[in-house]
């Protein structure tokens, strides 16, 4: 299984839909690296990840907005294809197996946030923050 994780804003508000009597969370994820070229010019990259998240838990869907940051993770997916200019382009897809809200905006609190998770992974990736925050530098789990 190849996995990937992302972090980056929400570039629209999600959209809800049923398809064939089952759930699913449509957002896209936009994160942008920033470096520098062989001239020491600053440039930058924005790469976007159309994302599905096929759940039954659709409450989290009331945060997914534009402009909040999430992490997602999950099963991805690329398609090419010809762009308007007759160029070779791709899309980046990635079927969400678990998605957590790390900062807010809108004046929103991050306390708020950084606990809102969704999924069978909410109770797995809690206690492997709360293991990563309490444990010492030397304190390796493994």
């Amino acid at each position: 299984m190849i996995k990937l994780q992302i972090v980056g804003n929400l570039g629209k508000d999600c959209i809800v839909k049923e398809v064939n009597g089952k759930n699913v969370i449509n957002f896209s994820v936009a994160h942008t690296e920033r470096y520098k070229d062989s001239q020491g010019n600053q440039k930058e990259r924005t790469t976007w990840v159309e994302c599905a998240y096929w759940t039954d838990k659709t409450a989290v869907a009331q945060y997914l907005t534009r402009g909040r940051t999430v992490y997602a993770e999950g099963s991805p997916e690329a398609d090419a294809y010809m762009n308007k200019e007759n160029q070779a382009a791709a899309t980046l897809r990635m079927r969400v197996q678990s998605v957590q809200l790390l900062g807010g905006t809108g004046g929103e609190g991050s306390a708020q946030n950084n606990g809102a998770m969704s999924g069978a992974a909410a109770g797995s990736s809690a206690s492997r923050s709360s293991v990563s925050t309490e444990a010492g530098a030397d304190d390796l789990p493994f």
